[in-house]
């Protein structure tokens, strides 16, 4: 049973629960009606093994700088409890089975965009974490894949919509991420990653990368409105919702206080379920 444990925090769980309920939003956001219920289960399934495998293979390949922090040297591989070969083929088992469950199940665009995440996220920005601070962005491509993968494997299609998902979640990331590598500078500095709010102890830039990107978000969360994926609930809820993220980076910039990053990192939580979730009461 312990061991089973370790195996599911080696998947990330907590991270890895946003890439399956934006990956739901997506698939309904592209769904006819009724729902075809079995093409959703696979779908979900085959984005879980995907993900899940990431968060697995991610954590061996990082085990030596998650034994110098805090926060992580607690976690299977660095505290002994599971060896870095069980890591490895658990997370490239998870990863191959949910690529094959996409193709075979779903459709090959919707497997060739879990392959694109999966190769993004292990052979880009993982180990891009320990040379560049523009791992981030990086890091924010397979991040924002699985509501396009959720709209694909309805649609058989991206179109603009999907890429309208894709680029929402990319931007919602940066002030999300941002905060958090302020909130644990001192950690990435432990564990030897050269995130932008350790370059940049002074917070200048970093805030200034949240509020660029809250604002370019701003504009962006309207557009399902403008595709006409959504009605006016969704886009005045959009716009007030966007401009409290845009006020929340701004607060977070003009004071660089651990409570103001916290703030951020508050409001980004709380902002894209509810935003994914008024998109889909007011699909159209």
């Amino acid at each position: 049973m312990k061991n089973f444990r370790d195996y599911i925090t080696l998947t990330k769980p907590r991270l890895n629960s946003l890439a399956i309920l934006t990956t739901l939003a997506g698939f309904y956001m592209g769904s006819p009606s009724p729902l075809d219920w079995r093409l959703l289960l696979f779908t979900l399934l085959g984005t879980t093994g995907v993900a899940a495998g990431c968060g697995a293979l991610n954590q061996w390949f990082e085990v030596d700088a998650d034994k110098r922090m805090t926060r992580t040297k607690k976690r299977p591989l660095p505290a002994g409890r599971l060896s870095a070969p069980q890591a490895f083929w658990f997370g490239l088992t998870l990863s191959a089975v949910g690529v094959v469950v996409l193709y075979l199940e779903v459709n090959p665009l919707t497997a060739l965009l879990g392959l694109c995440a999966l190769v993004s996220y292990i052979i880009l920005y993982t180990p891009l974490k320990q040379i560049s601070s523009l791992c981030t962005v990086v890091g924010a491509i397979p991040g924002a894949i699985p509501p396009m993968m959720g709209w694909a494997a309805a649609q058989y299609q991206i179109g603009p919509q999907g890429w309208v998902l894709f680029f929402i979640l990319f931007f919602w990331q940066m002030p999300h991420f941002l905060a958090i590598g302020w909130m644990y500078r001192e950690d990435y500095a432990r564990g030897g990653f050269p995130m932008l709010a350790v370059v940049d102890p002074k917070g200048n830039i970093t805030g200034l990368m949240a509020v660029a990107y809250a604002f370019a978000l701003w504009p962006l969360s309207l557009f399902p409105s403008y595709l006409g994926m959504t009605g006016k609930v969704y886009f005045w809820s959009a716009l007030v919702l966007s401009l409290g993220f845009l006020l929340q980076s701004i607060l977070f910039a003009r004071h660089k206080t651990l409570r103001h990053a916290k703030g951020l990192f508050w409001f980004s939580i709380t902002y894209l379920p509810v935003l994914f979730g008024l998109m889909a009461m007011d699909r159209l």
